[in-house]
């Protein structure tokens, strides 16, 4: 297989200075257009992309403020790491809700949850992507572990 890399030059760092090591991952139809939403709509980093033709055996996308994604072209014969697109769905942390939800409102993105303030403290929204998978952006960092706590 003849594979290209495209890499964007950013730090991989959340902004306590460490690495991501939890990466939810996902599989397209269309890995490469779903790639372009990703980064040119919502905002994503392009960190690598490794892809022959339409086909992308690996990539990896970074949250500008911390965190990473990692996906793949749809390959049902791959057995038991085989994720059927559209049956994805995360939470993404961010400071600029708002500012988000304008945005990809603005730009015609399908919005299945309206912003609001929740309960818990978190003021979100959620989108499907062109696959249908589910993306939940909000405020919210999640609680801190008990060793953690003061």
């Amino acid at each position: 297989m003849d594979t290209t890399e495209k890499q964007d030059q950013q730090p991989r760092s959340t902004p306590a200075g460490r690495a991501p090591s939890v990466w939810p991952t996902l599989q397209a139809h269309d890995a490469p257009a779903l790639i372009d939403f990703l980064v040119g709509t919502v905002g994503f980093l392009r960190t690598a992309v490794y892809q022959d033709g339409d086909s992308v055996a690996h990539a990896e996308l970074d949250w500008p403020e911390g965190g990473a994604i990692m996906l793949g072209s749809y390959d049902d014969g791959a057995g038991d790491w085989c994720l059927k697109p559209g049956t994805f769905g995360t939470y993404v942390v961010t400071d600029h809700v708002d500012d988000l939800y304008r945005r990809l409102s603005d730009a015609g993105v399908e919005i299945t949850r309206e912003i609001e303030d929740k309960p818990y403290g978190s003021r979100e929204f959620a989108i499907a992507d062109p696959e249908g998978n589910k993306w939940s952006f909000g405020t919210y960092r999640g609680a801190p572990r008990a060793d953690q706590r003061s």
